[in-house]
């Protein structure tokens, strides 16, 4: 599936020329305010927000912060399109939490390399975390909130982390989130469903322990609630690329060094 982009400017023109230019790598979707854009946020999961500054209804500036403030929709790109070219005005958008400013006239190819720069770099961070056994979950927020969200989500799964039974429904109750907010929360932040996010969860505190080199394998899968050895072993090598025991050895190897 192609990215979903949202293009908004209250210049039709603009907008036309801007689809005609990305609907080959990406899926657009087109607003010509603020507030027509807050709304198709609702509706979709955009993925990347182009906003000219200067709207009627509802400007850049305040669609921009808004969305930056918001807890369902912080972690998306925003690149602020301007003819405003002073610096004050690149320091408002920024401050603002706008990922990049472009200024009019902009080159198409200029703007294509912004837009994959940002879902590529997004990206690659989203699998550095799933496949590095000891890199925290935090590591994937765009925001402070995200991190401070993605902080509780990991806390409360660790503090659980002994019951086999934990699952999606406890966490999302346990988080006073409803299972679709959290669904979509944690998709559009790490590409992984809450589910995922649990096993990678309990995965990586297993790691940890390993890493300390204090307790054997089948005691790790314990502590980390797999019901059983071989499970825990399987889920690991498919995380990790590798086997407990391969890691616990690469670990001492790195001690010995």
């Amino acid at each position: 599936m192609k990215p979903l982009i949202l293009l908004a400017d209250d210049n039709e023109e603009i907008l036309e020329f801007l689809e005609h230019e990305l609907n080959e790598k990406y899926t657009v979707i087109k607003a010509l305010n603020g507030q027509e854009a807050l709304e198709l946020l609702k509706e979709n999961a955009v993925q990347l927000l182009i906003s000219d500054v200067v709207m009627p209804v509802m400007d850049g500036f305040e669609l921009c912060k808004i969305i930056k403030t918001n807890f369902e929709h912080s972690h998306i790109p925003v690149i602020l399109l301007t003819a405003k070219n002073t610096l004050q005005a690149k320091i408002e958008g920024l401050e603002l939490g706008a990922d990049a400013y472009i200024e009019k006239p902009f080159s198409p190819e200029y703007l294509q390399v912004q837009i994959s720069n940002l879902l590529t770099n997004r990206n690659k961070i989203k699998e550095y975390f799933a496949s590095s056994p000891l890199v925290h979950i935090k590591s994937i927020a765009y925001s402070r909130a995200d991190e401070l969200f993605l902080e509780k989500v990991n806390d409360c799964i660790v503090k659980h982390i002994e019951d086999t039974a934990f699952d999606v429904e406890q966490l999302a109750k346990h988080l006073n989130m409803s299972k679709p907010t959290l669904y979509r929360k944690l998709k559009s932040l790490s590409d992984l469903s809450p589910n995922e996010i649990i096993n990678i969860t309990r995965l990586k505190k297993a790691a940890e322990l390993l890493a300390a080199g204090q307790y054997k394998v089948y005691e790790v899968a314990d502590m980390v609630g797999f019901g059983s050895q071989t499970n825990f072993g399987r889920s690991f090598h498919k995380q990790f690329g590798m086997t407990p025991t391969e890691y616990v050895s690469q670990k001492e190897a790195e001690k010995n060094k």
